[in-house]
C-alpha cells in the first residue's frame, strides 16, 4: 500500500498555467499521475494541457473529484493557494514553491490544526510512487517499485540516494519530501510513522539536514517506539560553517542548536543506523535489511 500517493489519487494543480506547472504537470501526466485539472484565478472555463482550468479550488474539487493539489504559486501568493485548499478541505496539498514569508506559513499552519489537510511543504520536491504516480518535481528514471521508504528535508539528495537504493536491488516504497523552509506542514516524524506502519516498506532512509529539531524529535519517537523495521540516517551539514544558511531557508544553526552533530548523536542513541557518507545510503540500508534476515 503505498503512503500519500496511489492509483485513485485525482491530482488538481493550483498555479498551472504558469510556466513552472505546465513544464513540470506535463512530467507528472506522462508518468501516470491522475491530473483532472487546474486552478487559475481568472481563467477558469479555458482548457490547458486538454484540461479544464476553474478559478477556485473548491469549484475544481466540486466537478472532478479531486482529492489532492500541488501549488505551483509564486512566494508571496503561495500562503493564499495553501489557505484555500485547506478551506476547500483538499485531504492532501503538495506546495512545491520555495521560501514561502514565514509568517504567511505561521497562517497556514494555524490553518492546518483540525483540518482535513495534510500538507506536505512548502519547498518540498513532492511525492514519489515508483510505478504509481509523482506529485512533484523530482527526477526519474532511477527509481524501482521496492520496499525502502525515504523521508528527506533534500531534494537533490534524494535523487542520488534513490539511484543508490536502486542500484543495491531494493528499490523504493514511497519518497517524500518534507521541505526545507523552516515552517513547513508534516514532517518527518509523522512520515517515519507511516512508513513503518505501511506493510510495503520494509525500511527507512532520513535524509536530514543542519537547521530545526525535526531529526532530535525522529529520534525520541524511534527511541520510544523501538520498531522493527531497519532505519538508516544521513545527516549532511558536518561540515558547515555555524550562523550561515546553507541552500535551504531552513538549513541553518542558530546558538550552538540544530547542528549536524546533535542530530546524530540522537540518532545514534535511538539505534539509528548512520550512513558514513552520502555514497554510502545505499550500501547501508542493504547491509541493515541483509543483518535482520
Amino acid at each position: 500500500m503505498a503512503v500519500f500517493l496511489d492509483r485513485d489519487t485525482r491530482v488538481v494543480c493550483q498555479g498551472m498555467t504558469g510556466w513552472a506547472g505546465t513544464h513540470h504537470v506535463a512530467r507528472m501526466m506522462e508518468y501516470g499521475t491522475q491530473v483532472v485539472g487546474g486552478v487559475t484565478p481568472g481563467k477558469g472555463g479555458r482548457s490547458h494541457l486538454n484540461l479544464p482550468i476553474y478559478d477556485r479550488v473548491a469549484q475544481a474539487r466540486a466537478q472532478t473529484g479531486a482529492n489532492a493539489s500541488i501549488v505551483f504559486v509564486p512566494p508571496a501568493n503561495a500562503a493564499a493557494a495553501m489557505l484555500e485548499a485547506i478551506e476547500a478541505e483538499m485531504p492532501l496539498v503538495v506546495a512545491v514553491t520555495e521560501r514561502v514569508p514565514t509568517l504567511d506559513m505561521v497562517r497556514v499552519k494555524d490553518a492546518l490544526k483540525g483540518s482535513r489537510t495534510t500538507l506536505v511543504g512548502a519547498n518540498s520536491q513532492g511525492i514519489l510512487v515508483p510505478g504509481i504516480g509523482k506529485l512533484g518535481v523530482m527526477a526519474t528514471g532511477s527509481e524501482r517499485p521496492g520496499g525502502i521508504g525515504i523521508v528527506s528535508r533534500s531534494a537533490s539528495l534524494t535523487s542520488e540516494v534513490v539511484a543508490q537504493i536502486t542500484a543495491v536491488g531494493l528499490g523504493q516504497s514511497t519518497t517524500v519530501g518534507v521541505g526545507g523552509d523552516p515552517i513547513h506542514g508534516i514532517g518527518m516524524r509523522d512520515c517515519l510513522d507511516l512508513l513503518l506502519k505501511d506493510a510495503d516498506t520494509e525500511g527507512v532512509v532520513l535524509i536530514g539536514e543542519i537547521g530545526g529539531t525535526e531529526e532530535e524529535e525522529v529520534a525520541d519517537y524511534i527511541a520510544g517506539l523501538k520498531p522493527s523495521k531497519p532505519i538508516v540516517a544521513l545527516i549532511v551539514g558536518r561540515e558547515a560553517p555555524p550562523e550561515r544558511r546553507m541552500g535551504h531557508a531552513g538549513a541553518l544553526t542558530l546558538g550552538g542548536r540544530g547542528d549536524a552533530a546533535g542530530k546524530v548523536k540522537a540518532l545514534e542513541a535511538a539505534g539509528v543506523l548512520i550512513a558514513p557518507s552520502a555514497h554510502l545510503v545505499g550500501e547501508t540500508i542493504r547491509q541493515a535489511l541483509a543483518g535482520r534476515g
